[in-house]
């Protein structure tokens, strides 16, 4: 049994400690020792009892001989769990069962290298666990290397190992994607086939473009959340599906995700025309209603809200049966943007609109449109004075 221990001010916040095990069969005493950060004596103390129970109840592995596959165990359960998003640490997991612990799984985690990152790195770019041709995109390798970085980062924090391998791996670089939209006239053509479909994926689409809302965004939205007399919709909330687990309704991705976004007149009367037919739904389910707590503005006819990959799912479909032209559901959002860029609203209030966390982002992603108008606005001058000034010559 363990019993005893110490600690020992190493200075900086940093303290080692001792567990004393016994004596071996030399006489020597049998000691473990840990190093971790504490703001003053009492709490190292405490995690000094906490290495005790550890040790004790053989739980403890000495981090020289710590493999990376346990460090990550180590990592889900007293890190990712508590400060990553249900979604978030699911995605996370992804790469990690996939790819981290059959390449890194079997190796010391002191014994990673910048070189062993850096060339599994380049692994992805020509082979993937899906069996699908060719390597992984430049935004998946880039997340690939975000999630190592963070899995290494704790492993220094808390003195695991002394230096983070990836931080001194070169971050890969994602070229700059391309974002398709749709014109005004495009709109008005897609909005004329939408009178032709159910009448739920209708008001999706619309409130993707009108509304520029995110798809677990609108898939979270409430009767509560929309104020129909004075035209507003309230995003507070997204809903995401995580396996193992159901449906999960969080808040949005940031303070500025919460925010109030005005309708057009059409768009209200077409929801609330859809109001009333969702009453008449529910009245009709009766005790095979399954809506819980939740009024969801988009469910199923016994009142389970949709599946996130549904909105996706169908927009494809609808693509391939129509022959309309492709974009992603995202770049849905994106149009939104750009018709306002378009009519000349101020980056400000799409910044807002949207959801941003700053008007930096808006004029990152959306700045070559923003040139684009200006040109137009600039030629539009032109057209006006130019005659005015060749005659004054």
């Amino acid at each position: 049994m363990a019993g005893s221990g110490s600690v020992e001010n190493r200075g900086n916040g940093s303290w080692r400690l001792t567990v004393r095990l016994g004596k071996d069969q030399n006489g020597k005493y049998i000691r473990k020792r840990k190093t971790v950060k504490a703001k003053n004596k009492t709490e190292a103390r405490k995690k000094l009892a906490e290495f005790v129970t550890e040790v004790e109840a053989g739980e403890y592995i000495d981090p020289s001989k710590m493999k990376f596959e346990a460090f990550v165990a180590e990592w889900r359960d007293k890190w990712a769990k508590k400060h990553l998003a249900p979604k978030t640490l699911e995605n996370y997991m992804y790469p990690i069962k996939n790819y981290f612990i059959p390449q890194f799984g079997h190796m010391r985690l002191e014994d990673v290298q910048p070189f062993h990152i850096m060339n599994y790195l380049d692994s992805l770019e020509r082979t993937r666990k899906d069996y699908k041709e060719g390597g992984l995109s430049p935004a998946s390798i880039q997340y690939h290397y975000r999630v190592l970085r963070n899995i290494f980062k704790r492993a220094t924090e808390w003195n695991v190992i002394k230096n983070n391998p990836v931080e001194n791996v070169t971050k890969p670089k994602l070229a700059q994607e391309k974002t398709d939209v749709y014109t005004q006239e495009e709109v008005q053509h897609l909005f004329a086939l939408l009178e032709n479909e159910p009448v739920h994926h209708n008001l999706i689409i619309k409130l993707a473009i009108m509304a520029g809302l995110r798809r677990g965004e609108i898939l979270g939205l409430q009767w509560g959340n929309i104020d129909l007399d004075n035209r507003t919709i309230e995003v507070k909330h997204s809903l995401q599906y995580l396996n193992g687990e159901g449906f999960h309704l969080k808040t949005t991705k940031t303070k500025s995700s919460i925010r109030s976004v005005v309708i057009p007149n059409f768009l209200v009367e077409e929801l609330r025309a859809y109001k009333h037919q969702k009453k008449k739904e529910r009245l009709q389910a009766a005790e095979l209603w399954e809506g819980g707590q939740y009024n969801y503005v988009f469910t199923t006819w016994d009142g389970k809200p949709y599946y996130p990959t549904v909105p996706g799912t169908w927009w494809r479909r609808f693509i391939k049966r129509t022959g309309f032209k492709f974009i992603r559901f995202h770049d849905l959002r994106h149009t939104a943007a750009t018709l306002l860029i378009n009519q000349g609203v101020h980056a400000k209030v799409i910044s807002e609109r949207l959801g941003h966390a700053d008007i930096k982002t808006t004029m990152n992603v959306y700045g070559q449109y923003v040139r684009q108008a200006d040109e137009e606005a600039a030629n539009k001058l032109d057209h006006v004075f130019m005659p005015q000034v060749n005659k004054s010559r």
